[in-house]
Order: structure tokens, then sequence, then C-alpha cells
């Protein structure tokens, strides 16, 4: 199958001018106004403030005391001061400085300031150290690069407990047949047991989003099927391009047939099997799509074991 072709998505934080700490810790903010502290045209990180909401999320997490928890995008500190006294160590990966600032002074003095790591920087190009569980308010623009990099992660994370725009999360979930069923559904259900949590509403956060969000957590697969990846996209790109159309039309669109005859002649180049003078790539595709007996089915109606067959198929060929 073709590669799947990678990009390179850069965190966007936004975040709101933490006011005086209330008595249980809790940073609050003023409304969902412009914050002239944080840059909130420049940064996309919306600031969780509800303390019961926080805690659910922490405890979703099932930590343990050995525990060494990634937090992604901790904004003022909110879930992290809830993280620190469960765990051995809390690596607080943030794009802001002086959000991570604010972190830094809420442990100040404390028993925990020994527990916190902080990296400041960009996390889709940090350099991330062992960890066994993530936690995160994500910023809604990493959503996609976050997912896949916790699955990529190796050693294999125990778990991730992660906010998402509400929409997201529901792909994540989305089963076969569904309405939201998509590449990304299949992408991440291969590598990981995926559950929705909770709903949070706007109400939530301060600055509010212009969306709803959910919490749901990734178990990844252990072991990982021994599937390569970009092999898996590169079909899951294909069929789910046209995902209510029969999975013979996704593969008559333009450009298709030239990427899988570049693959097969390279397949037959490393195994030194001689490619046919009358080689045509159309009628070889037909074939196997007919002989793996989904030609005529819709991706959007196909769950992972059946994409893995098709994949099988073409693999065999050489494709």
């Amino acid at each position: 199958m073709p590669k799947a072709t990678s990009q390179v998505f850069r965190p966007h934080t936004v975040a709101v001018k933490p006011s005086k700490s209330s008595k249980n810790g809790e940073s609050s903010s003023g409304g969902g106004g412009r914050n002239h502290l944080f840059n909130t045209e420049r940064f996309g990180q919306h600031i969780l403030t509800n303390p019961l909401v926080a805690q659910s999320i922490v405890d979703k997490a099932n930590l343990k005391p050995t525990d060494v928890v990634l937090e992604v995008g901790p904004g003022t500190g909110n879930l992290t001061m809830r993280i620190l006294p469960a765990v051995r160590r809390v690596v607080a990966v943030e794009m802001d400085p002086r959000m991570a600032a604010e972190v830094q002074k809420r442990v100040l003095g404390k028993p925990e300031q020994k527990k916190l790591e902080m990296i400041i920087g960009d996390f889709v190009k940090a350099d991330l150290p062992y960890f066994d569980v993530c936690i995160s308010n994500t910023p809604y623009q990493i959503s996609s690069p976050l997912v896949f990099r916790l699955l990529s992660h190796r050693p294999l994370i125990r778990t991730a407990v992660l906010m998402f725009q509400r929409e997201f999360a529901l792909r994540l979930v989305a089963t076969p047949s569904s309405k939201l069923w998509c590449r990304l559904s299949a992408n991440v259900q291969l590598y990981a047991r995926v559950e929705h949590l909770l709903k949070v509403g706007k109400g939530n956060f301060r600055p509010p989003p212009q969306v709803e969000s959910s919490v749901v957590r990734l178990s990844p697969r252990d072991p990982p099927p021994p599937i390569r990846f970009e092999e898996f996209d590169g079909l899951t790109r294909i069929v789910f391009s046209r995902a209510n159309k029969h999975v013979r039309a996704c593969f008559g669109a333009r450009g298709v047939k030239e990427m899988l005859e570049k693959n097969y002649r390279t397949w037959c180049a490393e195994n030194e099997k001689k490619v046919e003078s009358d080689l045509d790539m159309k009628e070889m595709i037909e074939k196997v799509l007919q002989g793996s007996g989904f030609a005529d089915n819709r991706a959007a109606k196909m769950d992972v074991d059946d994409l893995l067959k098709l994949l099988a198929a073409f693999n065999i060929q050489g494709m």
C-alpha cells in the first residue's frame, strides 16, 4: 500500500491570567475576554477551572504511586496539582514560558516541587522521557499528533486520559456504520482501545471555548499489532476518501493505480521478480478486490479486521 505522508503540527496554546488562588488551590480567572498577561491571540488552550471535573480526570487515570505522568499543556496547573501527590514524578510540557512559570510558582517550597519536571517548548518536537501515563487538557490544534505520538511511543504507555473537542473525541470512539466512523477511528482503534469517559461543558473553562469537550481514555494494545502503520494508513487514506462509495470506486480514484504500480515494481525488484511485460495494474487491483470479497463493500461499514484483511490481500500481491 502507498505510504502515508507525514505532516508537522505545531501546538497553538491559549491561556488566561490566573487570579488569586481559592481555598481549594484552584487558579481561577475572570470572564472569557482577552487577557493581557497570557497571549490569547497566539495560544489556544482553555483553562479547566471546575475542580470536580479536574479531580474526575485524574481519578480516571488510575494512577499508582510509582507512576511517571506526562502532562501536555498544564496551563496554570489545576490538573498538575492533583496529579503530583498521587505519583512519583510529573513531566509537564508547556509551550508558553509564562504558563510554565505559573505552575512552578504553585509548587514552590512544597514537597511536590521535587516531583515536577517542566519542559518548555513544542510538544510535537520535544524529546520525551520515560512515562507510564499521559493526562492532558489538550490544546485542540495538536489533538491528532498527540494521539499518534502517544501510540507510537516506546516503551508502550499504560494509558492516557485526554480532553478533546467533543467531535474529535466522538470520532475516536466511533464504530463502523456510525456517522462518525472514519480514517481517524480506524487508525487509532488498530493500536488502542478507546473509551468515552465524560462530557465537559463550555462553562468549565476560562475562557469558554466555542465547542463542547469530552474526556477519553486510550489504552494501547499490548503487544501492538505487527502492522506497519504507514501501510495501514495508506489503505485507510484510499478507502475513506470516498467512505460511502464501493471500495472498487475508491481504488479507481486519480493517482491510486499509479501509486500501487510503483509499489509493485519496487516489490518485484526487491524480490528479484520480473515485472510482466503486459502488466495491467487496473486488472490486478480488481482481482485483489474480488478475491478479498471487499470490492462492493463500503469503508463506512468496514471494521478494523476487514481493513486488515484487505491490506493483507494487497500485500500478498506485492502492492
